[in-house]
């Protein structure tokens, strides 16, 4: 074992002999997780330290955010958080569904050993993601340029430097994809989760300190900085991660059959991350700048409980595309219904503590925040009916059934957008708030029944394995 910190070896040395037997063998468990080489291992590290470093994210991100909450005032963050947050659902559908496909066909490859295949998908995928994410943003802007006399005059600039962000985190969302593939626990989650929040509030402070005025055009061109920063440097650690093996050689493409595996899971994406973010959107559409920014706070200490679903998410993909490859179907079924209990039950413990402090934790965003406390109760009814399901995406995604997962979350964005224009003009944030929790308990309805009939076993905190 030379120098490495053993979890065992350090109770047998710290510990009483009857302490020490006794603690053995969850010291046992911890080497496993920490230094396991089978896939098992590797995805339960993954989303140990998936949420370790979403928590320490979330933190950073909810701090980041009251500061500038703060700086900026409501009407200017307001403007920011709508623009950020239409980046950021853009440039994850600008992937175009290769930063979830790299996860299953990275290892499929490698475990047969198809070099040619591996290195060909690597380089093409990279260079779509690319591509398509450019061409979205000069969309994107020839759209705000047109349409320049309808839009509100104070988000036109905003917007127009917000496409500029576009490639970067379409291509930072697939760097975090490929890590994934890789095994690369840190590298998978480091640079969007950890390095880009903090960069975008050194240069945003930097920009204050500097003489500049806290609009929400500043806060952007921070987040510019920030995000080339972040990703360019990541895109550098991967190249340099990755074995020759893995860039050197012939290449072999199937573009075809890559394309036709990932556009359904760019629907699955596009869908689940718009639904995720879409009720900050209809908010922008129908209310002023202030109205977002209120909403936005509660959803954003809200995601100190979404950071338990992708943390259990990141570290069960690999996983299930390896015993799907495998044709283990007993192994699946048992791995797929343990993931329930680790994304429930953690995300009720923290549902409840965050909606406990959620006045606190508002009012440090400014005394008119406060007003969304209602808001952060109705949306964490949501949140905890989709954890009750486990990541039954994730199953349907790598067992094949793209196609009817996208169709789910087509149906339950739909009904989120329906509900939001229907309740909106009549209640306000509440309405958003209820709308986007509706849609949230009908997507896990439809997402466990789609896996019973699908996978052939439940995917519900309620039902255990052995009743599957």
């Amino acid at each position: 074992m030379g120098l490495r910190l053993s979890a065992v070896s350090t109770v047998d040395r710290v510990l009483p002999r009857a302490f020490g037997e006794r603690f053995r063998p969850a010291a046992e468990k911890v080497d496993y997780i920490l230094f396991g080489k089978d896939n098992a291992a590797i995805a339960q590290r993954i989303t140990v330290f998936a949420f370790l470093i979403r928590v320490l994210s979330a933190a950073i991100a909810l701090i980041s955010q009251v500061i500038l909450a703060r700086m900026m005032g409501t009407f200017e963050y307001g403007i920011f958080v709508l623009v950020w947050t239409a980046m950021v659902i853009a440039g994850n559908i600008s992937c175009l569904g290769f930063q979830v496909s790299v996860i299953r066909f990275v290892p499929q490859f490698r475990e047969i050993n198809d070099l040619e295949r591996l290195r060909g998908f690597l380089f093409s995928s990279r260079l779509i993601v690319f591509a398509a994410s450019t061409c979205l943003a000069l969309l994107g802007y020839f759209i705000v340029e047109q349409l320049s006399q309808r839009i509100e005059a104070y988000y036109i600039a905003p917007f127009l430097l917000g496409v500029v962000l576009l490639p970067m985190i379409a291509l930072g969302d697939y760097v975090s994809g490929l890590s994934r593939a890789q095994g690369w626990a840190m590298m998978s989650l480091l640079p969007v989760y950890i390095v880009r929040p903090l960069l975008i509030l050194i240069f945003a402070i930097g920009a204050i300190w500097a003489g500049h005025e806290p609009t929400a055009a500043n806060a952007l061109i921070a987040s510019i900085l920030a995000c080339y920063a972040a990703t360019l440097g990541a895109l550098l650690l991967a190249s340099l991660y990755s074995p020759a093996e893995h860039k050197q050689g012939v290449k072999k493409f199937e573009l075809k059959n890559w394309v036709a595996v990932s556009l359904p899971i760019f629907l699955v994406e596009g869908f689940y991350f718009t639904m995720t973010n879409a009720d900050v959107l209809m908010v922008g559409a129908y209310l002023p700048p202030e109205k977002v920014a209120i909403y936005f706070a509660a959803v954003k200490i809200l995601a100190l409980v979404h950071f338990v679903n992708f943390a259990v998410r990141a570290g069960a993909a690999q996983r299930f595309a390896t015993l799907v490859y495998s044709n283990d179907k007993q192994g699946l079924t048992a791995f797929a219904c343990q993931t329930v209990q680790w994304m429930f039950w953690p995300t009720l413990f923290m549902a409840v503590i965050m909606v406990g402090l959620g006045e606190e934790l508002l009012w440090m965003f400014g005394g008119a925040f406060v007003d969304g406390y209602v808001l952060m109760f109705i949306l964490a009814l949501g949140v905890v009916a989709r954890a009750s399901v486990g990541p039954c995406e994730s199953v349907l995604t790598m067992t094949g059934h793209e196609r009817i997962c996208a169709v789910a979350y087509g149906g339950a964005l739909a009904l989120n957008i329906v509900l939001t224009m229907i309740l909106i003009p009549s209640f306000g944030l509440v309405g958003a708030a209820i709308a986007t929790a509706t849609a949230m308990v009908f997507e896990a309805i439809v997402l466990s029944v789609i896996v019973r009939r699908r996978a052939g076993f439940w995917m519900f905190v309620l039902f255990p394995p052995a009743k599957a």
